[in-house]
């Protein structure tokens, strides 16, 4: 019989077997009751239908609410259009925040499993209370009588958000946990699934854009032309679907144990080397505390290399002289691996990169507000057929369908040739290629806003509040670029910010400013301009932050 370090040897490459002769998986992954699993029997494939199921479906229900949001708000809570476009994108920005507390009760307590499970019950919750606020008379402003709008009361608004936020908080445990729990059911140490796991993730965004896709042109006909009980309505029960399709796979799914929150991990590494700033770093890197066999001591992680930036937090890992006589080297709040150390050094050289991505969010933000309130006031007409504004937004969707095969099997292959890289592109070198393209989406978006105002000019329709006939399809240029940008780049959120500021410049002495109510008496084309500017800037800060980031290397 082998020793203990034999049997973890072979565990590690998956070559245990029963004694059927059938394999276990090595990478230490259990069943739903926290044993062994055999590789015959669960994850793989054979769970990842139920996976992409639960993501197609949860983002149907997101973008259904998502896409046409502004639209609610403007025509239905009678909302000005600044207010609509704020509400909308600070909503979109919270989105993007609750991931961090689902990530780190995921890490360090529940799991992915229970995370999604928890939280989809959340989200389902906060759609359903959204469809009663839409389709409850009491729960919903009245009709406008001409020109007389009715605003919603306290109570209206509160149940409305309160979905709304719900909704928020439900996206929360299922944005960073779904991708990461298909991964979990391919074993990591076996080659062949390991290249399934790949497939795995084509296939999920593949499903994320069926599912915006559905939203963005279905759901949101139903919503302007069936009402919006039923369009928010429709939403909420495929939300039910994700779940009973995440719960039905259960018996055969993966499982990894919580591996503790990087969050405490790094705050132990600030609190070291805070209690440790009196001592000096020694010269020879070797006598920084390290665990001593090949594991780390973060589970599931490699060990990482040291690197000598940030020298002053390399004093986390310093073994004091007290610590040398005693041996007791268990607090981690006194004293942390290299690993660890590093770990916080790689979140710190990578804040300038995802700082300028901020930029990119206000830009990208646009496709749910602005660009659908431009398309409001223009011909979204094709004979008897009236174009909801909101569905051009299928049109960034396609073009996600569009560029990525078209950069995998074209724009790589060039791009090898030149670069050497096997990717073509590294990854630093496609996010500046999405921020360029940004640029080039808003400046569409300001050319097709120049052109719509000076046919308001000569049609006489500056004062009035009424579409200009231009034809809504010349929006399609700056959604299919957008498209493009997703595709090299992706976010975060400032937008609101962003249109807080404008507002209050532009209006300053009784101005209309820039985004009034009435578009026409506007210059929305400015506000373009000013996102173009932003991002022109933003891609030259990025490329300074590139140039100096170092990448991770791994012992």
């Amino acid at each position: 019989m082998g020793s203990l370090e034999d049997e973890r040897s072979l565990l590690e490459h998956g070559l245990i077997q029963n004694e059927g002769g059938r394999e276990y998986t090595g990478d230490g992954s259990v069943d739903f009751h926290g044993k062994p699993v055999l590789k015959q029997n669960t994850g793989n494939w054979r769970a990842c239908p139920f996976i992409l199921g639960t993501e197609g479906c949860e983002r149907l229900a997101y973008y259904g609410i998502a896409t046409n949001l502004v639209t609610y708000l403007t025509n239905k809570l009678h909302e000005g259009n600044v207010s609509a476009a704020r509400n909308v994108t600070t909503w979109q920005g919270t989105c993007y925040l609750t991931p961090l507390i689902g990530a780190v009760l995921a890490d360090a307590y529940w799991g992915r499993y229970w995370t999604i499970a928890a939280f989809s019950t959340i989200y389902l919750i906060g759609m359903c209370t959204l469809t009663l606020s839409a389709s409850v008379p009491g729960l919903r402003p009245t009709e406008c009588v001409g020109s007389v709008c009715p605003s919603a009361t306290p109570a209206q608004y509160g149940v409305f958000f309160l979905g709304l936020y719900l909704i928020a908080l439900g996206t929360g445990g299922i944005k960073p946990c779904v991708s990461s729990f298909g991964a979990d059911q391919f074993d990591d140490t076996d080659p062949r699934e390991r290249v399934k796991r790949g497939s795995f993730f084509n296939w999920f965004y593949f499903s994320i854009n069926i599912g915006a896709l559905i939203s963005s042109s279905f759901l949101v006909w139903i919503q302007d032309n069936a009402g919006w009980g039923l369009g928010f309505g429709i939403p909420a029960i495929f939300m039910g679907i994700a779940i009973a399709s995440f719960f039905s796979g259960t018996a055969i799914y993966r499982f990894q144990r919580p591996g503790g929150s990087p969050i405490t991990r790094m705050c132990q590494v600030l609190a070291a080397s805070f209690h440790k700033r009196s001592l000096e770093v020694p010269k020879d890197i070797t006598l920084l505390y390290e665990t001593q066999n090949k594991n780390s001591a973060i589970e599931g992680s490699r060990k990482l290399e040291h690197t000598n930036e940030l020298k002053c937090l390399d004093k986390a890992a310093v073994v004091s002289d007290a610590e040398s006589k005693s041996e007791d080297l268990s607090n981690p709040w006194r004293l942390c691996t290299v690993t660890q150390v590093e770990e916080l050094k790689i979140l710190i050289r990578m804040f300038p990169i995802w700082a300028t991505g901020i930029v990119f969010s206000a830009v990208y933000a646009q496709m749910s507000t602005m660009f659908v309130e431009q398309g409001m006031v223009m011909d979204t007409t094709i004979g008897s057929f009236t174009i909801p504004p909101a569905s051009l937004s299928s049109f960034d969707v396609i073009s996600v369908i569009f560029w990525v095969p078209v950069y995998d099997r074209v724009i790589v292959p060039i791009a090898r040739k030149f670069t050497g890289k096997e990717r073509g592109f590294s990854e630093l070198q496609r996010m500046g290629i999405g921020l360029f393209i940004s640029v080039l989406c808003m400046s569409a978006a300001a050319l097709v806003e120049i052109k719509r105002l000076q046919i308001a000019r000569e049609l006489g329709l500056v004062d009035e509040d009424v579409a200009v006939p231009l034809s809504i399809f010349w929006q399609i240029p700056q959604y299919f670029l957008s498209g493009a940008a997703e595709v090299f780049t992706f976010i975060g959120q400032l937008d609101s910010l962003i249109l807080t500021i404008v507002t209050y410049l532009t209006t300053k002495g009784g101005s209309t400013g820039w985004i009034p109510d009435n578009l026409n008496q506007g210059h929305l084309d400015y506000f373009f301009w000013l996102l173009a500017g932003l991002s022109f800037l933003n891609m030259l800060i990025y490329v300074v932050c590139a140039k100096k980031y170092k990448q991770k290397k791994a012992s």
